[in-house]
């Protein structure tokens, strides 16, 4: 997962922008995807033969499945190379000339960057108007395919009294797990939750840098790594993670370990919300693969696929087998999840994020 991670702030990805400056040379034709038929673009996607993604490897929301079954119905092969959003982007302008990669898939934030660069090749898919309008750009650069929602994970073999709020995180007397917020969207996310519950918005994150400030005075607070194996180990006690993480890491630790328990968690009193959406190389030499890929997982089976994966799928009209649902957490736990609603405030606190982590939070860590 950590691979995944995106990267820092918005800035960093706007980086990019040098790069895409120098890409359009070397693009001499692009592909009007949304002007062909979907059995058009299957036809010679079967010539394209092969797709070639990233940030999209099989342990990461179950794509595994999804490329496997791709593969099993239109002929084309699958590889992975697993980096970060900004990352992706860069590599999509730097390749411009001799692009290796088709399709990636960015946070929710990166889609309109990617887009603003210039790197996108839209397709809107058979599935458009079943994407809620706020999922997607205006011609299908970024389509926001899932989404996940801030949760606590506890060891419930090292605490009694799981948090269900950040409230009770802060009179327990355990230690929580962040990550890095200065580089982690997962972590940032997990911020501005604990931002929300003690009165703090996008354009006011004081509250939440006096929430873990509080933690770290105390010694309660762990800016290490959230990972499976570190949970799987005991060096863990309450950590934040997306919903979908929390749950795959509870499903695989379990696997292993029956007498492991772990209790999942929605914060009531402030959860983030954040989705990913894929994008097409505009530069890819296998288009038709990149397009064929992105109308799959907009499928009903794809949304399925990202379900067992534990992440929520985009389209609300997916019936999802009972097996599939009741794996999910359930929806009332959901009640006050909310997404991003001021962005912009939000890239700028972002910007300034590792400097005021570092001086409020980390300085005063015990």
């Amino acid at each position: 997962m950590n691979s995944k991670i995106l990267r820092g702030s918005l800035c960093a990805a706007l980086a990019c922008s040098l790069l895409a400056g120098c890409a359009e040379e070397g693009q001499t034709e692009t592909v009007d995807l949304n002007a062909m038929s979907f059995d058009e673009i299957a036809e010679k996607a079967k010539e394209d033969g092969e797709v070639n993604s990233v940030g999209m490897p099989d342990t990461w929301a179950n794509w595994g499945e999804t490329w496997t079954e791709i593969e099993e119905k239109y002929g084309i092969k699958h590889t992975d190379t697993d980096m970060s959003s900004a990352e992706e982007i860069a590599l999509f302008a730097n390749e411009a000339n001799d692009a290796t990669k088709e399709i990636g898939d960015v946070g929710q934030s990166f889609g309109p960057v990617a887009e603003e660069q210039g790197v996108t090749l839209p397709y809107k898919t058979s599935y458009w108007d079943s994407v809620p309008d706020w999922a997607k750009d205006d011609d299908g650069d970024w389509i926001i395919g899932y989404y996940g929602t801030i949760t606590f994970i506890t060891n419930k073999n090292l605490v009694e009294d799981a948090p269900t709020s950040w409230q009770d995180v802060l009179e327990g007397d355990y230690t929580l797990t962040i990550g890095d917020v200065s580089v982690a969207t997962q972590a940032q996310s997990g911020l501005l939750s604990a931002d929300i519950a003690f009165g703090g918005d996008e354009s006011n994150i004081q509250p939440g840098l006096d929430f873990f400030k509080t933690l770290a005075e105390e010694g309660r607070l762990d800016m290490g790594d959230t990972s499976v194996a570190r949970l799987e180990k005991g060096e863990i006690e309450v950590a934040v993670l997306w919903d979908y993480n929390s749950l795959g890491y509870r499903s695989q630790i379990m696997e292993n370990n029956p007498d492991a328990n772990f209790e999942v968690s929605v914060p009531s009193d402030g959860a983030i919300q954040s989705g990913y959406c894929t994008i097409i190389n505009k530069y890819t030499k296998r288009p038709y693969a990149a397009a064929v890929a992105r109308e799959f997982i907009l499928s009903d089976e794809g949304q399925i696929n990202l379900a067992k994966g534990y992440a929520r799928p985009i389209r609300d009209d997916v019936e999802l087998p009972e097996d599939v649902k009741a794996s999910l957490l359930p929806d009332d736990q959901y009640t006050n999840a909310r997404f991003i609603e001021d962005q912009e405030a939000w890239d700028k606190a972002v910007a300034d994020l590792s400097s005021s982590w570092q001086e409020e939070v980390v300085a005063y860590a015990q």
